[in-house]
């Protein structure tokens, strides 16, 4: 059986200032539910990286071609977890941090050298 394809997507997010520890601290206790909502959705792995000169949020997110992410922001564990962490970040008035995109410049890969 072959493994499923996937896709990578990267966007940028802003912490507010002095909230790094914060940040670190809540992602270290994900709920559960969140994470295996994740999961179900299709992300495969997910990491975020800051930049603390900035407070830039760096995530790199791998998921399923056949993913159902578009669903997550209507279910209310979703929204629940935007808005605990809304008073560390920058967001919507709806709690939705606010992301921007990241264009792809360069991948290198195992599979690029054969």
């Amino acid at each position: 059986m072959s493994a499923p394809a996937v896709e990578t997507v990267a966007f940028r997010m802003t912490m507010n200032s002095g909230q790094a520890e914060e940040y670190r601290r809540r992602h270290d206790e994900i709920w559960p539910d969140l994470s295996n909502a994740l999961i179900a959705a299709g992300v495969v792995d997910y990491r975020i990286f800051l930049d603390p000169v900035s407070d830039a949020l760096f995530a790199v997110l791998t998921r399923r071609v056949d993913h159902s992410m578009d669903e997550l922001p209507r279910t209310q564990i979703m929204q629940d977890w935007w808005a605990m962490m809304a008073d560390i970040m920058e967001t919507g008035p709806d709690n939705v941090p606010t992301q921007v995109d990241l264009q792809p410049v360069f991948r290198l890969g195992i599979a690029d050298q054969r």
